[in-house]
C-alpha cells in the first residue's frame, strides 16, 4: 500500500514537472462559476450578446458563467472591478471600445489603464451604426445633409447615448471630415436618444443597427449610411459611409472578453478557445446577424492590436474637438 501510495505521488510530482502550472490549471478550470461583469445596464445590446455568449460557455465547459451588470459612468465602474479583481479568469468583463479605447482619454484619471490592468481574450463581435434622419428633415443622403447642414451651421442637432459614447464620438468624426456644424445632445443611453429622434426633438442620430433597423422598418428614420467599411447584408441598398461621400469616418462598437492582468496564459487560451467555438455555431451566428452585429473571433494578440489601435484613433478625435468628461 505504502509502494503504491509513492508510486501515485511520484507520477503527481512528474507530471507537475513536466506540465508548467499554467496548464496544469487550465486543464480544471473552471471549478466554481465564472462572473462576467457586464458594465452597462441589463437589456442593452451589450448585455444581450453578452448573455447568449455566456450561456454558450456554460453549457461548453459544464460550468456556469454568470452575467452580472454593474452599470455606470460610461462603463468604468464595471471595468475597475475586473482590473482589481483576483486574476485568475473567475472575474472577467465583456467590454466594448467604450470602456477601454474612449475612456482612457475621454477620462483622464481613469482608475484602471485600459492597457496594462487587462489580459485581452477575444474580439467577439462588432456593430457599425447607421446615420438615420427624422423623417421631417430634407436630406436623403448624405450629401444632401452636409449640404443642409453647412447652410446652417448650428442649426442641426443630433442624439447620442452619453458624453464619451461611441455614437458621440460617430457624430464628432462625422463633423470634423465634413466641416459641418452640429449641436451634440447626449441622454442617458440610446433608448433615450432614439426616442428623442424618432419625436423630432433631435435631427439626427448614428446609433446601432440593432437599435435603427426597426425604426427604419417602420420610416419613422430615414437611413442615410452604414458606419462600416462594407455594406450589410441586413441593409444591403444602405450605402457604406465612405461610398455617401466621407471616406474615413467608419464607426462602430466592438464588443470583447477581457480578464485581469496576469491571468495565466493558459486560462485566457482556453476561454479563447471556447468563444471561438461558440462563433463558429449556426445558431449564435445567426442571432448576432439577424441584429446587424457581425461575429468576429480573434486571437487575444489580435484583440491587443485593436484596442492599442483604437485608443489611438478616438483619443485623437477626443482631443482635436476638445471633449472632456462632464
Amino acid at each position: 500500500m505504502v509502494n503504491r501510495l509513492a508510486f501515485v505521488l511520484s507520477c503527481a510530482t512528474s507530471l507537475s514537472i513536466v506540465l508548467p502550472q499554467d496548464d496544469l490549471y487550465a486543464q480544471t478550470y473552471p471549478i466554481k462559476p465564472v462572473r462576467i461583469i457586464v458594465p452597462f445596464a441589463a437589456g442593452g445590446g451589450t448585455d444581450i450578446i453578452a448573455r447568449m455568449v455566456g450561456q454558450k460557455l456554460s453549457d461548453g465547459l459544464g460550468q456556469t458563467f454568470i452575467i452580472d451588470n454593474r452599470a455606470g459612468a460610461n462603463g468604468i465602474i464595471g471595468s475597475e472591478l475586473v482590473a482589481k479583481s483576483p486574476p485568475d479568469g473567475y472575474t472577467i468583463v465583456f467590454a466594448t471600445s467604450a470602456t477601454h479605447a474612449i475612456n482612457p482619454t475621454f477620462y483622464p484619471k481613469l482608475p484602471y489603464d485600459a492597457i496594462k490592468d487587462f489580459s485581452p481574450v477575444v474580439n467577439v463581435a462588432h456593430t457599425a451604426f447607421i446615420l438615420s434622419v427624422h423623417p421631417s428633415i430634407t436630406a436623403t443622403s448624405v450629401k444632401e445633409l452636409i449640404a443642409l447642414a453647412k447652410s446652417k451651421p448650428g442649426a442641426l442637432n443630433y442624439a447620442s447615448a452619453g458624453m464619451g459614447n461611441s455614437t458621440h464620438l460617430a457624430g464628432e468624426l462625422f463633423c470634423m471630415l465634413t466641416g459641418v456644424k452640429m449641436i451634440h445632445i447626449p441622454y442617458k443611453g440610446s433608448g433615450p436618444a432614439m426616442a428623442e429622434t424618432l419625436a423630432g426633438q433631435t435631427a439626427l442620430t448614428f446609433d446601432s443597427m440593432q437599435a435603427s433597423m426597426p425604426h427604419i422598418s417602420t420610416k419613422r428614420l430615414r437611413p442615410l449610411a452604414i458606419t462600416a467599411k462594407a455594406r450589410s447584408p441586413a441593409i444591403s441598398y444602405l450605402p457604406t459611409i465612405a461610398e455617401a461621400g466621407v471616406p474615413g469616418a467608419e464607426a462602430g462598437t466592438w464588443y470583447g472578453l477581457l480578464a485581469p492582468a496576469s491571468t495565466p496564459d493558459a486560462v485566457v487560451a482556453k476561454l479563447n478557445a471556447e468563444v471561438i467555438k461558440v462563433l463558429a455555431m449556426a445558431d449564435a451566428r445567426d442571432r448576432l446577424s439577424n441584429v446587424g452585429v457581425e461575429p468576429l473571433g480573434t486571437t487575444p494578440e489580435q484583440f491587443a492590436d485593436q484596442i492599442r489601435s483604437d485608443v489611438l484613433k478616438w483619443g485623437k478625435i477626443i482631443r482635436a474637438a476638445n471633449l472632456r468628461a462632464e
